[in-house]
């Protein structure tokens, strides 16, 4: 049953809700971050977040149970591009929370940051994960054979993409 959640920009002070989401042994297996985050990171990593991301965070009664966000590219010529990254807390997978997040990020992109190109790396086994991407318009565009080291054994990840579906044009009365 999906539950619609309340999605808002990740903030400095859910740190530790983020530190607590990420912990588990299932959700941080399967990103590429490393093991038992501390909330220091989370604070260092909030507090530097540029205006034109996008850290979001899903919340249920009060309780953070997701958050993902997008990493622009930093260099000039891939300035169109941002990295995808998001997690949702085991007990509230398959309730709709991933979707919400993920229509509130492409809804981002393409209506205020003016992004074309969104990608994102996952787990070539992680099969909820990519029907997720693949209904949101991603693609698979390559596989990375022993990319990732996850549980002492070497895994490959699949490297999917979307470009923006409509780019932004000039309206016609702006047209020279």
């Amino acid at each position: 049953m999906a539950v619609q959640p309340r999605i808002r920009r990740c903030e400095p002070s859910d740190a530790a809700a983020i530190a607590r989401l990420m912990s588990p042994p299932e959700v941080f297996a399967n990103t590429l971050q490393l093991p038992y985050p501390g909330v220091e990171l989370w604070v260092e990593r909030l507090t530097s977040n540029k205006p034109n991301e996008a850290p979001l965070v899903a919340e249920v009664d009060g309780q953070i149970v997701g958050c993902a966000g997008l990493h622009r590219e930093t260099e000039l010529r891939r300035a169109h591009s941002a990295q995808l990254g998001i997690t949702v807390d085991q007990a509230w997978q398959g309730k709709g929370i991933g979707r919400a997040l993920m229509t509130a990020l492409l809804d981002t992109a393409d209506n205020w940051l003016g992004l074309l190109r969104i990608e994102l790396q996952v787990f070539a086994d992680n099969a909820r994960a990519i029907k997720l991407y693949e209904s949101c318009g991603f693609v698979q565009e390559a596989v990375m054979k022993g990319h990732g080291l996850r549980n002492g054994e070497y895994v490959d990840t699949l490297v999917m993409a979307r470009l923006h579906p409509k780019p932004p044009r000039l309206r016609p009365e702006i047209q020279p």
